[in-house]
């Protein structure tokens, strides 16, 4: 066979070849199609385009149910918790987050309130602290337009105070002060400490009730770490109720100049300007937060508010 015969045989064989090639490649995608299984691809594409990620919490947990449910009532007005017998012992944030508070060991030095107790509601921490501008505490214009007559006010006002602190005498059954259970604010101090003096004065002989005062400030009884964020709160120097092992890290370490928060995983108090406030050692279930004495401290971290 000549050369020339010999290449349009080959020229001819191309079109027979490339046909055979094409259908070679689709039996190999109908093989593997016929392998794989439909709906098993889709669940997998559903459950990583919509479901959550791994290590992520599903919406609308128990947390939220807590903090919807927990120290409320029915027929409670807004704001409230309900009256101290159907308050849960589980405390819910302000944020909205379950949150458990651990047993008080003082708790039973406290006075705490039985079932049939009732108590009006507190006004809001802002509210109370506005009862420091009734002591007749300079605004700072005026301390600015007379220096002066301010120093001598505070002198003063230190030595009423200390005539007060000797003249406190405790109500019959523990250290509660007497009287209407309340201090007068100092007018030798800064303001944030007065407010704060104000908002304990507010809950002073407002009954004890374990989780009392967390679910919301606003709160017909209040336990020990519920009344000390109160007061703080009056005094701007809180955002939200929080617990005694959460107090145990507010603010800055150690004893302040005017108050001193002492706080342990269980039980919390204060001293502001130099007079203790705590749940544990009152005369009663109505008597003051407020003491004539105080307590040793030991196995307390010891927290302050910087400057204060």
């Amino acid at each position: 066979m000549s050369f020339t015969r010999r290449a349009r045989a080959a020229w001819l064989r191309w079109p027979a070849i490339a046909a055979l090639c094409l259908a070679l490649a689709a039996c190999g995608e109908t093989a593997a199609g016929a392998g794989s299984d439909p709906s098993t691809t889709k669940t997998k594409t559903q459950t990583a385009g919509t479901g959550p990620a791994a290590g992520q919490p599903a919406r609308g947990g128990s947390g939220t149910a807590a903090a919807g449910g927990a120290g409320t009532s029915a027929g409670s007005p807004p704001g409230t918790n309900g009256s101290a017998g159907s308050r849960s012992r589980a405390g819910a944030s302000a944020s909205g987050g379950s949150r458990e508070e651990v047993a008080d060991p003082k708790e039973a030095e406290s006075y705490p309130a039985p079932a049939s107790v009732q108590h009006a509601s507190a006004a809001t921490p802002k509210k109370a602290s506005e009862a420091a501008v009734a002591a007749g505490a300079l605004s700072d214009a005026e301390v600015r337009q007379a220096l002066h007559e301010t120093q001598a006010a505070q002198k003063k006002a230190a030595s009423e105070s200390e005539k007060h602190k000797i003249s406190l005498k405790p109500v019959p059954g523990g250290q509660s002060i007497g009287g209407d259970g309340t201090i007068p604010i100092p007018t030798n101090v800064p303001e944030s400490v007065q407010k704060v003096v104000a908002g304990a004065n507010e809950i002073a002989d407002f009954p004890y009730v374990f989780g009392g005062g967390h679910a919301s400030f606003i709160d017909n009884a209040y336990d020990c770490s519920g009344s000390v964020s109160y007061a703080l709160a009056a005094g701007g120097l809180i955002g939200q109720p929080e617990t005694s092992g959460e107090l145990e890290s507010w603010g800055a370490a150690g004893p302040g100049r005017y108050i001193t928060v002492y706080a342990n995983a269980g039980h919390t108090y204060m001293y502001v300007d130099g007079i203790m406030f705590n749940t544990a050692g009152r005369s009663g279930v109505y008597a003051s937060r407020w003491q004539v004495s105080g307590v040793t401290n030991n196995g307390f971290v010891a927290r302050h508010w910087p400057g204060l």
